[in-house]
């Protein structure tokens, strides 16, 4: 008996020494544990280019990127942000393409304009509206309209600005002042356009040929978007090439290019001083301004931005240019993709900083309405950034179907065979017309 209860002491202290040692390795794996997790952060990726979306130079890439991951990274001190750098903009669709299809993108990327409507019906973004709806600091109404509604598809949210830039006309003041021309006012028309473009235009040294030029670079889109024509419906399967306000817009570029007899005057004319007149996105003013800090492309004469003349049926607008961001639909970070991509595009920090370091324009009303950024970005020849705003505003907002790109080719094609053939305008209307709808049923 005294045998039997050595044995069961020995074999409690047995039992008991192991589980003090089981608790004990427990307690060391898991301190183990939590000091290797606080080392290893959480991380979520995004997809960015390493030069400027404007196509100038820029040496500040990636300096808008790093701050706004300084705050999202102060905000969640357990989360890291990181991305592939020197990804160049002409590389950047394959490349994430190439993410896309192997299922290795990152959580939140850059969104080109070109890339949009393709990656939004292939089902590659990530329906962005029940983030919106619930979230109770995001208010959509703080976004210009224009280049919020640019992140549309099929109704749904895909992607929110980052930032954008309008189409204006440039216009040689140097030339108006000279032909004694007032610079038109920002609600001028066609009809001015046109009366200033045939003042101008002239042979200013006696040799019989033309050197000083009313306007170069105005084509049937800057025309089409300044009176309101719709040329496709909203899926992209039917053409509206036969319309009154179509006509007319191609009699318009008609008659201005004979202004100038047919001669081609391009871009260099205009650096040169020779043009009045040039479309040019907002983004060039921002690079090429002779002010404090940017380059001095146009030193040889004065020159200054305004809105697009209005078509009879339209109004002083043009397209806007806008670098999105989105989310990935296969993303295992939602939220916390969300909340990265809130601070590039909600925090007025960050969107300041595009006067800064960029060449295009705060997608919030109340950072590009703001003093400081009058002050920042024109100094004391500044640009009435009334005009600016309300040509962000009211920027037209391409139709968002697959495969627009090639169907506006398949119009600029149509417009070109119109002004250049023997035929008629309406005549021509009425073939191209049903040569592109047969195109766009084809293309389905």
């Amino acid at each position: 008996m005294i045998t039997n209860m050595l044995k069961r002491k020995k074999n409690f202290i047995v039992c008991f020494l192991s589980v003090v040692l089981l608790i004990g390795c427990m307690l060391v794996y898991y301190g183990t544990y939590q000091e290797f997790n606080k080392n290893k952060k959480k991380t979520v990726t995004i997809g960015v280019f390493s030069d400027s979306y404007w196509n100038v130079q820029n040496g500040y890439s990636y300096h808008i990127l790093d701050d706004a991951i300084k705050i999202f990274e102060k905000q969640n001190p357990d989360i890291k942000v990181e991305y592939e750098s020197g990804i160049l903009k002409e590389d950047y669709s394959e490349w994430l393409s190439e993410k896309l299809l192997s299922g290795n993108a990152p959580d939140v990327f850059y969104v080109l304009s070109e890339d949009f409507n393709n990656f939004s019906e292939i089902g590659v973004l990530n329906d962005l509206t029940s983030f919106i709806d619930e979230d109770k600091d995001f208010n959509k109404e703080a976004f210009y309209s224009s280049a919020y509604e640019y992140g549309q598809y099929d109704g749904k949210q895909y992607s929110i600005p980052y930032e954008c830039a309008p189409k204006l006309m440039f216009v040689n003041k140097t030339i108006l002042n000279k032909e004694g021309v007032k610079i038109p006012n920002g609600d001028w028309t066609w009809n001015d356009f046109y009366e200033i473009c045939k003042k101008v235009t002239k042979d200013t040294d006696g040799n019989g040929i033309i050197d000083q030029f009313g306007v170069v670079g105005y084509t049937w889109v800057e025309a089409f978007e300044s009176d309101a024509i719709k040329l496709f419906n909203q899926q992209g399967t039917e053409c509206y090439m036969t319309g009154k306000n179509v006509e007319q817009a191609l009699s318009f570029i008609e008659r201005l290019g004979n202004i100038n007899s047919r001669y081609n005057a391009d871009s260099k004319d205009f650096d040169l001083g020779n043009v009045v007149f040039q479309p040019m996105s907002f983004s060039e003013y921002r690079a090429y301004k002779p002010y404090p800090l940017r380059v001095k492309k146009y030193s040889s004469f004065e020159w200054e931005c305004i809105p697009m003349p209005a078509g009879p049926d339209g109004d002083n607008i043009s397209t806007l240019d806008t670098l999105s961001i989105a989310m990935n639909q296969n993303s295992r970070n939602k939220h916390l993709a969300w909340e990265l991509m809130k601070v590039l595009s909600y925090n007025t920090k960050i969107q300041s900083e595009i006067f800064d370091y960029s060449e295009g324009v705060s997608v919030l009303k109340k950072v590009t309405k703001s003093d400081k950024v009058l002050q920042q970005m024109m100094g004391s020849n500044s640009l009435n950034l009334t005009i600016l705003s309300d040509a962000v505003e009211n920027a037209v907002v391409v139709p968002r179907f697959r495969n627009y790109g090639e169907a506006i080719s398949e119009v600029g094609k149509a417009v070109n065979a119109i002004l250049e053939g023997n035929y008629n305008i309406s005549t021509g209307q009425i073939i191209w017309n049903r040569k592109i709808n047969k195109y766009l049923k084809n293309s389905q």
